[in-house]
This record gives C-alpha cells, sequence and structure tokens, in this order.
C-alpha cells in the first residue's frame, strides 16, 4: 500500500471563489488580498467548582416542594411529641370574648324582672267567662292566661268555678297583642275538616245541605269568591262550622203539666128533663192556655151501652151539649162526662191535628137526660 499524502488546508476566494491555500495571502486569480486572521489562543483558566443552570419556573417550583416538605416534617414533629395542641390554646384571642358584655345585652330583658316580680291574680270563672274576656278585664292577653294555667289552645276547657292564675300585665306581653290573630288561625287549626271533591251535578247549595254546613263557611275556608263549583274541584268542608240544629231544642223543655180541671156545673147526678133543650158543662180554668193547647171535653151516653159519645176541643170553660145529642127513646140516659188539657204536637197525613194529653184528666161527673115522653096508655 502507498502511504497516503496528507491532505493540504484550503479556503476559497470571497470575490472569485478560487480554491486557495489556507496560508495564501492573495488570490492568484482576481489579485484579491487576504487578511490574516490571528489565531486566538485560548485563555488558560483555573480549576473551578461544577455549576448546575435551571430556569426560573422550575426553581421556583423546586423552593416551594422543599418548603412543603419542610412545614410537614415540622408538623409532624410537633404532634408526636403533642404540643401542637398548646398553639391552639393560645388563641386566647377568645379571651375577646371577655368583651362578653354582650351578657349585658341580657339586662333588656330587665323587663321581665319587674313584672314577673308580681303575684299572679287568683279569678274565678263565672257564667259565661271565656279566655279573652278575662284577658280583657285583666288588660293581659289570653295566651298568657293559657300559658300560665296550662289550657288548651282553644281555651275550651273552662267551668264554673274553676280558679285561673292571671299575670300581671307586662310591657312584653304588648306585642303578643298582635298575637290576637293567632286564636283564629288557631281554631282554624283545631277545626276538624274534611275532604270533598265535586262530583257531577253538585252544587254548592247542596254540598252545604248535605254537610250542614253554610255556603258562607265553605266559600270562606276554601277562598271561593262566588257560589260556582267545577267538576272535580277539590273542598275543604270545616265541620267545625256546622249550622245547629235547633229542631229538636223545642221538644226537650215541654211546659209542666197541668192540674185537673175543677167542674162547676152541673152537679153530679143532676137530671134534665123534656123542658131542658140543652145542657150546659161549666168548669174552673187550669191558667192561661198557649195557642196550641185546649180543653178537650168528652160526653158519653152509658145507657145506651153502643159507645155513643161526644168529643170536643174547646178553648173557653163551658160547652153546650147540643141537642142532637139528647137521647131519642123515652128513657133516662146516664151521661158520663170529664175534661182534660190537650196540645197539638203536629198534624196527620189528612191534615187533621194530633192532639197529645197536657195535663191530669178531671174526676167524672154524672148528669141525666130524658128523650121523648113516654107515649100515653089506652084505658078499656
Amino acid at each position: 500500500m502507498s502511504p497516503e499524502t496528507p491532505i493540504s488546508k484550503t479556503k476559497l476566494c470571497p470575490t472569485c471563489g478560487t480554491r486557495l491555500a489556507e496560508n495564501a495571502s492573495r488570490c492568484s486569480v482576481c489579485g484579491s488580498e487576504f487578511s490574516v486572521e490571528p489565531k486566538l489562543q485560548k485563555a488558560v483558566q483555573g480549576s473551578r467548582m461544577p455549576e448546575i443552570t435551571l430556569s426560573l419556573p422550575l426553581a421556583l417550583g423546586l423552593i416551594t416542594i422543599i418548603l412543603i416538605i419542610g412545614a410537614g416534617a415540622v408538623f409532624f414533629g410537633l404532634r408526636t411529641t403533642g404540643r401542637v395542641t398548646e398553639p391552639t390554646a393560645i388563641p386566647t384571642l377568645t379571651l375577646t370574648p371577655t368583651t362578653t358584655p354582650t351578657a349585658t345585652e341580657t339586662l333588656i330583658p330587665t323587663e321581665t324582672p319587674t313584672p314577673t316580680q308580681l303575684p299572679p291574680i287568683d279569678y274565678t270563672i263565672r257564667s259565661g267567662d271565656t279566655c279573652y274576656s278575662i284577658a280583657a278585664l285583666f288588660n293581659v292577653s289570653a295566651s298568657s292566661i293559657i300559658l300560665a294555667n296550662n289550657l288548651s289552645v282553644t281555651c275550651t276547657d273552662l267551668f264554673i268555678g274553676k280558679t285561673l292564675k292571671i299575670p300581671q300585665p307586662t310591657p312584653t306581653p304588648l306585642p303578643a297583642a298582635t298575637a290576637t290573630l293567632e286564636p283564629a288561625a288557631a281554631t282554624r287549626a283545631a277545626c276538624q275538616t274534611v275532604s270533598y271533591t265535586v262530583q257531577e251535578n253538585d252544587t254548592l247549595s247542596s254540598i252545604s245541605l248535605n254537610y250542614n254546613v253554610s255556603m258562607t263557611a265553605i266559600k270562606e275556608w276554601n277562598g271561593l269568591s262566588t257560589d260556582n263549583v267545577y267538576l272535580n274541584q277539590p273542598l275543604v268542608i270545616p265541620l267545625c262550622m256546622r249550622a245547629a240544629t235547633p229542631g229538636p231544642s223545642p221538644t226537650p223543655t215541654p211546659p209542666p203539666p197541668y192540674p185537673a180541671a175543677n167542674l162547676l156545673l152541673p152537679v153530679d147526678g143532676a137530671p134534665f128533663t123534656l123542658a131542658n133543650d140543652t145542657v150546659t158543662l161549666q168548669w174552673a180554668s187550669v191558667g192561661t192556655l198557649r195557642e196550641n193547647e185546649v180543653y178537650m171535653l168528652t160526653v158519653v151516653d152509658v145507657t145506651a151501652g153502643t159507645g155513643r159519645k161526644l168529643v170536643q176541643y174547646v178553648i173557653d170553660t163551658k160547652f153546650i151539649v147540643p141537642v142532637t145529642f139528647r137521647p131519642q127513646d123515652n128513657l133516662p140516659h146516664s151521661m158520663r162526662w170529664w175534661v182534660v188539657t190537650v196540645r197539638q204536637t203536629g198534624t196527620d197525613d189528612q191534615g187533621n191535628p194530633i192532639w197529645t194529653t197536657a195535663g191530669a184528666s178531671s174526676v167524672m161527673r154524672v148528669f141525666t137526660w130524658s128523650g121523648t115522653a113516654p107515649a100515653a096508655t089506652q084505658t078499656p
């Protein structure tokens, strides 16, 4: 093998581009001269410590991580020593509540001590008293009476003779006067109600009659402004607003029974002949009769034995037996008669009055009444 010839270093002419030797000072083609640049010699440097360069964000991140790790180490170190709780106690800043003269704000209820020092007044319930009338009498609120005596919200458990504790008037119950609307709300809450859905052909009037609750009450409880209702409309029926049934109330209070009538004329056993076309019966009054009360007079022909009798209802204390009741034969007939007070309590299907006894029956008397004259017997 032939030895390799060393490659000489060359450079190019910046003017014509001719390749020249590295140390040529002038171009052999175009004649341009080259300026020789002196070689820079490397500066001699002493030994140095190694350097690490970091960007600013990375440096900040590393610092943050180091601080977090340090803080965590300190926290866990203090926690293991049990000293963490002591610094929490250091917030004696809670002593700032020593400015709890806010407790002096509780002096606002100084209004309550002055009235509560007064003893309550004893009051005995009388007829017609209610919580509200008693409250108005003593110038206190009804709610204070209810609370002081442990009464029901509706205050319906009062009875005559019961003693109530009436608290003295205080300034604090004055706002409670605004609570005078509460009893209405309380009675509404205490009222028994039933839900009803309007059916076909229903009217407010028919619903009112069905539950015996006034139409006005139903409208008020349901916020209705008219009497119109629609199918499937939900309604609340307040049963506590049912109308009272006054019908039966008069019957439980009938007047006392009347005494027996005292018969005056005719005397017992008095005879009446052909000369008497009529017989007048008289008796004493038992008192002032009411509009639906009369005397019932009964006359029975005992001799006839056929149940022949005369019954009359009169308001006077006398009655004239008509001549039509005179016997039709020539025998004297015994007539028994008596009087009793009766009261009309209704009418039957034919419209005739229904009478009930309103007093004791009188004693029975008898009179005789002769009919036609006996026929004359012929002499032989």
